[in-house]
C-alpha cells in the first residue's frame, strides 16, 4: 500500500487477548445464560435530539487503486494514452472500480467536520472491502478484516466518541468468498465481534456470535436500530438452506425467530424500530421462503417498524412490499421490483419499478395496512454512478404523551380466497405462506402512518459531481444532489423558536437559493417530490403518481436520480 493513500489509521483490530477478556467473564457468564439478547443503548436517557440520522453504505475502499490506471485493470495498474480512459483521481464516475482510500478519507472527513455534531445515530448498511474483481491481485480474508477494521476505527472516533451510536451490519463483500457465510459460529463473525467491538452491545455477544445480527437502541427507551444479516437471506449464499419451514434450524429460520421476538418486545415497550441491512428484501434478492417470512413480519409488526433502510444495488430508489406477496399465486414467480441492475440492464430495474406502481390501487381504495416501504441509498463507492451518503430527519416535536392512543386494529391476511384449498396441496403445505397466520398489528396514528412523534420526515441527499471526482488540484466537496420535503419545510413556522435544531436541515448545508427561503426556480429543483413526511402513505402517494403515465416529468426526475445522471 501506498504512502500517499495510507489511511489516516492504520492501527489494526486484533482478537480479544485474555487481559482484556478477564475482567468481563462476571458479565460474559450472566449474557450466556440469557436466550435472548436484550437491547442496548448508549445514548443518555435525555440527550438534546437534533431529529437527523445518517444512512451510509458500499464504500468499498480499495488500497490497490491508483490514479491515472486503466479501468480495465480495476483501476490498479496499465496506463492508457487517452486520457478519458485513465481512472480518476477521487474515484472514477460512472465505472467498475473501487474507491479510492482518498475517497473513504475525503467522505468521513466531510461527515466529521460538517454532520457529525448535527446528528443523533449512524446507520451503516455494509461492504467495507473492494470487490474480487482483479484476478493478479486476488482478495484475501487478511486484506478484508483490515479494511473493515480501518473503518470501523474511523467510524469510532467520529461518532462512538461523541455518544452516537453507530448500527453497522454485515455486506455480502465483507466476507471471504463474498457472498458465502455458513450458519455461526465461525471464523468470519468472530472476527467481526472484534471488529465491531465499539458498536455492538456486550449483552449481545452470544446472539451475535450465531448470526451476525443484533438491536441497539439508539435512543434509549424510544427508537432501536435493528441490523440484519441479510446474507442469511440472500439467495446468492449457496451455504444456507434458504429458509425452508421445514428446516427450523436453518440460519435463516433462526434469524427471523429472533427478530419476531425482538419486535414483540419493542412493541409490548411501546418503542419504534427501524430495520436496517445489506442486501434488500426482495423477490429477486431473498430465497423465497425468506422473502416470505420477512414481508409478513414487516407487515404484522408495522405499527412498530419505522421504516427499512438498505444499501447494495449501489443506486437510488424505493419498493413496496405488499401484502399480495403472501398470497398464491406469489409475485415472486413475477418480475421481480428490485432485482439487480446487472440482470436487468440500465432501465430494467426502472421498468419494474414503475410498473410496480402502475398497479397500485386508486386513491380512496388503498387499504395502507397491506404496505411497508424500503428504501436502498445509493453508495459512497462510484460504481456504478457517483458518491452518496443521505441525512434522513424524523419527528421529535411530538411528546409521547401529546400522542392519541387508540386501540391497535387487529387482523388477519390468510391470502387468496382459494388458501386453503392449495395449502392441503403437497406443493404448498409445508411452505410459509400456509404457515403464516397470526394476528397483524396496524394502526393509522402509528409513527409509520401519520406524522407524529418519532415519524420520518424526509432525506436529503448529497454526492460528489463527476467533474469534481476528476480534478486533482481542488479537494471536492459533497454538495446536495436533491431532497423529499417540501421546500417550505426547510423553514421552522415559528420564527420565535427557530435555531438550528428546529430546521430539519442545518441552513450552512443547504444551497443559497434554499437557505434564503426565495423559492426560485434553482431552489425548486432541488425538491421534486415535495413530500410532506416519509409515512407510508405519503409512499404510496410518491408510487402512485409514478406510477401514472402522464407524470412524465416526475418519472424523468426519479430515473435521473436513480441512476444520478449517467446517460442510458
Amino acid at each position: 500500500m501506498h504512502d500517499a493513500v495510507k489511511f489516516r489509521c492504520s492501527e489494526r483490530f486484533s482478537m480479544f487477548s485474555l487481559a482484556v477478556l478477564v475482567p468481563w467473564l462476571p458479565c460474559l457468564v450472566q449474557v450466556f445464560s440469557q436466550p435472548i439478547q436484550q437491547p442496548f443503548s448508549v445514548r443518555p436517557s435525555s440527550p438534546k435530539l437534533h431529529g437527523r440520522f445518517l444512512h451510509i453504505t458500499d464504500m468499498h475502499p480499495d488500497p490497490h487503486y491508483i490514479a491515472g490506471a486503466s479501468e480495465s485493470s480495476a483501476c490498479h495498474r496499465k496506463k492508457p494514452r487517452k486520457e478519458k480512459a485513465r481512472s480518476g483521481y477521487y474515484g472514477t464516475p460512472f465505472g467498475d472500480c473501487d474507491s479510492p482510500l482518498r475517497l473513504t478519507n475525503l467522505t468521513l472527513d466531510f461527515l466529521d467536520k460538517n454532520w457529525a455534531s448535527e446528528i443523533d445515530f449512524v446507520v451503516w448498511t455494509g461492504d467495507n472491502a473492494r470487490h474480487d474483481n482483479d484476478r493478479k491481485i486476488p482478495r484475501t480474508p487478511k486484506e478484508i478484516f483490515d479494511l473493515n477494521s480501518m473503518l470501523a476505527r474511523e467510524m469510532e472516533n467520529i461518532f462512538i466518541k461523541k455518544g452516537i451510536p453507530v448500527v453497522p451490519s454485515l455486506g455480502n463483500n465483507d466476507i471471504w468468498p463474498h457472498n458465502i457465510l455458513p450458519a455461526g459460529p465461525n471464523d468470519i463473525i468472530d472476527h467481526f465481534s472484534s471488529i465491531w467491538s465499539a458498536f455492538v452491545p456486550l449483552s449481545s455477544y452470544q446472539v451475535f456470535r450465531r448470526g451476525a445480527y443484533y438491536a441497539v437502541e439508539v435512543i434509549s427507551g424510544e427508537v432501536a436500530v435493528i441490523s440484519l444479516n441479510t446474507m442469511y437471506f440472500y439467495d446468492s449464499n449457496k451455504a444456507v438452506g434458504g429458509c425452508e419451514y421445514r428446516e427450523p434450524d436453518d440460519p435463516g429460520n433462526l434469524e427471523f425467530d429472533w427478530l419476531e421476538v425482538q419486535l414483540k418486545v419493542f412493541r409490548q415497550r411501546g418503542m419504534q424500530v427501524w430495520i436496517t441491512g445489506h442486501v434488500p428484501p426482495s423477490p429477486g434478492n431473498y430465497f423465497p421462503e425468506c422473502y416470505v417470512r420477512y414481508v409478513e413480519l414487516s407487515l404484522r409488526f408495522q405499527d412498530t417498524i419505522l421504516g427499512h433502510l438498505f444499501g447494495h444495488m449501489n443506486n437510488d430508489h424505493f419498493f413496496l412490499l405488499e401484502a399480495g406477496d403472501l398470497e398464491f399465486p406469489s409475485k415472486s414467480d413475477l418480475a421481480p421490483a428490485s432485482d439487480t441492475v446487472e440482470s436487468e440492464g440500465h432501465d430494467g430495474l426502472y421498468d419494474s419499478l414503475i410498473n410496480d406502481f402502475g398497479d397500485l390501487p386508486k386513491k380512496g381504495k388503498t387499504d395502507h395496512d397491506n404496505y411497508g416501504v424500503v428504501n436502498i441509498s445509493p453508495s459512497v463507492v462510484p460504481n456504478p454512478y457517483l458518491p452518496s451518503f443521505r441525512i434522513y430527519t424524523y419527528n421529535i416535536t411530538n411528546n409521547r404523551n401529546d400522542v392519541k392512543k387508540k386501540k391497535r386494529k387487529h387482523g388477519h391476511r390468510r391470502g387468496a380466497g382459494d388458501k386453503v384449498k392449495l395449502c392441503k396441496k403437497k406443493k404448498y403445505k409445508n411452505s410459509w405462506r400456509c404457515k403464516l397466520d397470526k394476528a397483524w398489528h396496524s394502526d393509522p396514528d402509528a409513527p409509520s402512518r401519520m406524522n407524529t412523534l418519532w415519524s420520518p420526515l424526509g432525506y436529503a441527499q448529497y454526492y460528489l459531481p463527476e467533474d469534481r471526482l476528476l480534478n486533482r488540484t481542488k479537494k471536492p466537496k459533497f454538495k446536495l444532489e436533491y431532497l423529499t420535503h417540501r421546500l417550505g419545510a426547510l423553514h421552522p413556522g415559528d420564527v420565535e423558536r427557530r435555531d438550528e435544531f428546529r430546521y430539519p436541515i442545518p441552513l450552512k448545508q443547504l444551497p443559497k437559493s434554499i437557505r434564503e427561503g426565495n423559492g426560485t426556480s434553482t431552489s425548486s429543483k432541488f425538491a421534486p417530490y415535495g413530500m410532506e413526511d416519509l409515512t407510508i402513505p405519503s409512499w404510496v402517494g410518491l408510487a402512485r403518481r409514478l406510477g401514472d403515465p402522464s407524470r412524465k416529468k416526475l418519472r424523468r426526475r426519479f430515473k435521473r436520480y436513480m441512476y444520478m445522471g449517467e446517460k442510458s
